[in-house]
């Protein structure tokens, strides 16, 4: 992997010479991945590592620009993603059956994950799993519930994001006002020949993106397959309540359910409480046993 990969030059324009560069790579059949990634595991090919790497840094910018609003250089972000990468292809197996993309996927997180929490000064206090993932998904759960403007919370936005990602409103309060002065790098942007846009515009292509899709459905599987685990952890009435309380489009009310049981709307409630607090546990305890099985893969010997 000693050939050089694209660099970003500082500037307005160097982004949007960056993306359409790296746009000139081809995506690899999964064919190719496997035999190139084979070359690689089994002959120490850098040729064969190159391709891989190249063929995959559109999946580390559109990853990369996910981050953009943690107000540090976009340029160090991508890098930083690239440094996951180029980890993930040193160790991968294409023996285990996965696509490199759904394997470095992980990887190129959590380099990027690792440079903000090292630049950013305002969360040396978010040491805590429960303060990182508030950290990261801050952002993303205010956009779900529309909590668009600046400025505080209000109490129900503040109890409702705490419910979601299980922190306390007190944490809530605290991470938002810090991020509140976050400088958004969704900023316009303008480059040659008088087209402008924004930044993450420039990531659009024509076609659709197989790395991002092939992602984006293996982590819908992983989810779905890892709530239907969780599931199976309930009773009958106990799964009746869940699904109809947390995974209904339209959820039933405690009366009705109260009707359906014949039991007391406050026992339909502590049941409901219960079963979600089983499928939590459940499905903390399966991401537990992949995260120890991806250390293992990680742990293990070179070829």
């Amino acid at each position: 992997m000693a050939q050089t990969l694209p660099s970003i030059v500082s500037g307005e324009g160097g982004l949007s010479r960056y993306l359409e560069e790296i746009r000139r790579f081809p995506m690899l059949l999964p064919e190719e991945e496997y035999m190139l990634a084979k070359r690689y595991a089994e002959h120490g090919d850098t040729n064969a590592a190159h391709k891989l790497v190249t063929s995959h840094l559109r999946l580390v910018a559109k990853i990369a620009m996910g981050y953009r609003g943690y107000g540090l250089p976009i340029g160090e972000v991508i890098s930083e993603g690239n440094v996951g990468l180029m980890q993930a292809v040193k160790k991968f197996e294409p023996e285990r059956g996965f696509r490199l993309a759904t394997y470095a996927m992980w990887w190129i997180k959590a380099s990027i994950q690792e440079y903000i929490l090292r630049s950013w000064s305002l969360v040396k206090m978010g040491t805590t799993a429960n303060q990182k993932r508030l950290f990261f998904n801050l952002r993303k759960v205010k956009s779900k519930i529309q909590a668009l403007d600046d400025g505080d919370l209000n109490p129900e936005q503040v109890q409702e994001i705490a419910t979601r990602l299980n922190v306390s409103q007190e944490e809530v309060v605290s991470m938002n006002r810090r991020l509140s002065g976050d400088a958004s790098l969704n900023a316009p942007i303008r480059a040659s020949e008088g087209e402008s846009g924004e930044w993450q515009d420039w990531l659009v292509d024509d076609h659709a993106n197989q790395e991002e899709m092939l992602v984006e459905q293996d982590e819908l599987d992983n989810r779905r397959s890892m709530l239907a685990g969780a599931l199976s952890v309930l009773n009958d009435r106990e799964r009746r309540i869940f699904e109809a309380r947390r995974l209904a489009d339209e959820p039933m009310t405690l009366e009705e359910l109260s009707a359906e049981f014949d039991i007391s709307r406050e026992r339909v409630r502590q049941i409901e409480v219960r079963a979600f607090e089983k499928v939590q546990d459940a499905v903390k305890a399966a991401a537990k046993r992949q995260m120890q099985a991806l250390r293992t893969v990680e742990a293990a010997p070179a070829h």
